[in-house]
């Protein structure tokens, strides 16, 4: 049995449906009632309590770790989970990281972060990380003004990093949970190449087969927005590198192709298999 948290969001609703596809037994974990795969075993379970996770973990040998926002932010203890996982008998995890560790190590939220991934490698289970850069998928935070005036507001606008396609990061997960050639590995995911975003926009509306407008953000405005989804320094940090990347997050990392024995998804095929969202 495989135990997927976060198994609504972008990477773990994929991971899920993959490993089920492959034959495994999996439980999907969400705060919430939801939708799974045909054959997936649902818990409800809040991360910030890590005892509500055991009847999920019960029987399970392995669990995919992605942490919800608010477990980033100060105060937050997430090594609680993995001492509640090793406790019930989980003997692999494969945790869901942050590039920023290593490229950014002296952030507050990368310190919890290193600081995490130490634990895990102490836990004395078998583990993987695994640290993506952007996700192609934050495009979907301007879904709402693409529908209502075909528009993109966002900061800086010509600065690009290489974004990761979510369904990329999952197909990793996949194989670092059932591939034993994995344990102990630490992979940074990027997508194949470095886009800004207003050729972000240029590709969502090629999907569409419309125009698209862009709108650049100040960055206190573009804080103000996010501050609304996720704590306020994941939001310093997060425009940190959108506004001024640094060469190593710029740099396009092999560890995707190393993995899957392919290129990278382009942020172009992520938007046409997500354009409905934009219509």
């Amino acid at each position: 049995m495989i135990v997927v948290t976060g198994a609504t969001g972008n990477i773990g609703r994929s991971l899920t449906r993959a490993l089920a596809e492959a034959g495994e037994q999996v439980t999907a974990v969400s705060r919430h009632v939801a939708a799974v795969p045909r054959g997936v075993r649902h818990v409800q379970a809040d991360l910030a309590d890590p005892a509500s996770l055991e009847p999920a973990l019960a029987g399970a040998e392995a669990l995919f770790l992605l942490l919800s926002g608010d477990l980033h932010a100060p105060g937050a203890n997430p090594a609680d989970i993995i001492g509640q996982a090793t406790r019930d008998g989980i003997k692999r995890i494969v945790l869901l990281s942050s590039q920023g560790v290593a490229t950014r190590p002296f952030g507050p939220t990368r310190i919890a972060t290193r600081e995490l991934e130490d634990t895990l490698k102490s836990s004395g289970a078998d583990w993987a990380i695994l640290r993506p850069g952007g996700f192609a998928s934050n495009a979907l935070w301007w879904a709402g003004q693409v529908r209502a005036n075909r528009t993109v507001a966002a900061p800086f606008g010509d600065v690009g990093v290489p974004i990761i396609d979510p369904a990329d990061i999952a197909e990793v997960a996949k194989a670092s949970l059932l591939d034993d050639r994995h344990t102990g590995g630490v992979y940074e995911l990027t997508g194949q190449e470095v886009i800004t975003p207003r050729q972000q926009t240029e590709a969502i509306a090629e999907a569409l087969g419309e125009p698209v407008r862009f709108h650049e953000l100040t960055r206190a405005e573009a804080k103000a927005g996010m501050e609304q989804l996720m704590p306020a320094e994941v939001a310093d940090d997060t425009l940190d590198i959108l506004g001024a990347p640094t060469e190593a997050e710029q740099r396009v990392s092999p560890d995707v192709e190393k993995i899957l024995g392919r290129a990278p998804r382009t942020f172009a095929d992520w938007a046409e298999r997500n354009v409905e969202a934009f219509r």
